[in-house]
């Protein structure tokens, strides 16, 4: 795809992670300027050095001619009309808590965060909607199915780019295509968000279930009901049409429930094999977001009501310390 980039399109991405490292070296095909806040001096420094992020896929090269980076967040928004926030979610409030209202007003804000805001139970469109004012028509969501890992290796993946504004998800589509990544857009804002946050703890709960030695066969029950979860609680939260048959919500939930990639099915999988939430968190070098979003998912169902045991069982395990063999053996006796 060619993109018609005006001379005011700087993009800004927030956050120093694996997906964060990713989307600069995507980026860094089709723009000319993009600004890149870390939080940490030490990675800065190792960047700017060696052009590589210290801690994450480190395999990518960093483009220094168009890739300016910095722990000044406030010039890193300010010098860009187009943010792409790719915190975790567990950590976007703390990060944003200096950033006044005024200097998100006219912004492009898209979401890359795959979790919920646990201190509002808010999926991140409502809370920057909300905390900043910025108006649901400027803000959009980068949702998989993507391992930053396989982008790294330059693996053939699928973007799909959500926003109600075609042209701002085409615009961010353009972006970020290339020869090894496709792109599709979507206006279900609010339905791919959800699925995004919901299929973590699916992850959760497919590696729970592969750490207590339940084999494919239960394997696929397990994730065609999740994808029924999914599909009654979006619908419950945002009526809209949609297919959640698509890649972007049954696809990105099979590739975070199956991949060795993924951290939510690492995490859980330690779970299973008996490991405590907090030991399995020590091990684990990145967050898993399933586990925050499990206890802010049913917070929210408390409004909704919608059905959804496979959800209920990963909390009991994880916050109400229920056995995950007992747990998972009355789960099977709610599956079809």
């Amino acid at each position: 795809m060619e993109v018609n980039e005006s001379k005011n399109d700087v993009v800004a991405v927030i956050g120093g992670g694996s997906w964060a490292t990713a989307l600069v070296k995507l980026l860094s095909n089709n723009v000319k300027s993009i600004h890149w806040w870390m939080r940490s001096e030490e990675a800065v420094s190792h960047v700017l050095r060696f052009r590589h992020n210290p801690r994450y896929l480190q395999s990518v090269e960093i483009d220094l001619n168009k890739v300016h980076v910095s722990t000044d967040l406030y010039a890193t928004i300010h010098s860009s009309n187009i943010i792409i926030i790719a915190t975790p979610a567990a950590f976007l409030h703390e990060s944003l808590t200096s950033v006044a209202p005024e200097l998100l007003a006219d912004k492009i804000i898209f979401s890359a965060v795959k979790g919920i805001i646990p201190e509002f139970h808010a999926i991140p469109a409502r809370y920057i909607h909300k905390t900043f004012g910025t108006p649901y028509s400027n803000i959009g969501i980068i949702c998989g199915p993507c391992h930053a890992e396989e982008v790294a290796l330059e693996r053939l993946s699928y973007l799909t780019i959500a926003c109600s504004q075609e042209q701002f998800a085409n615009q961010m589509a353009n972006y970020l295509n290339c020869r090894y990544i496709k792109t599709t857009i979507s206006d279900d804002l609010f339905g791919t968000e959800i699925s995004a946050i919901l299929k973590n703890v699916y992850a959760l709960a497919a590696g729970i279930c592969s750490g207590l030695g339940y084999g494919d066969n239960f394997q696929a029950v397990l994730i065609s009901n999740a994808i029924q979860e999914i599909e009654r609680f979006i619908d419950a939260v945002h009526e809209v049409h949609r297919d959640t048959k698509t890649s972007a919500y049954l696809g990105d939930l099979l590739v975070t429930a199956y991949s060795n990639f993924s951290r939510n099915r690492t995490f859980g999988f330690m779970i299973g094999k008996g490991y405590s939430v907090k030991s399995a968190q020590l091990e684990m070098n990145m967050v898993a977001e399933g586990y925050f979003a499990t206890k802010s998912l049913i917070e929210v169902n408390k409004k909704f009501m919608v059905e959804m045991p496979i959800l209920q069982a990963v909390n009991n395990i994880l916050y109400m310390k229920s056995s995950p063999a007992m747990e998972i053996r009355l789960l099977c006796d709610q599956l079809s």
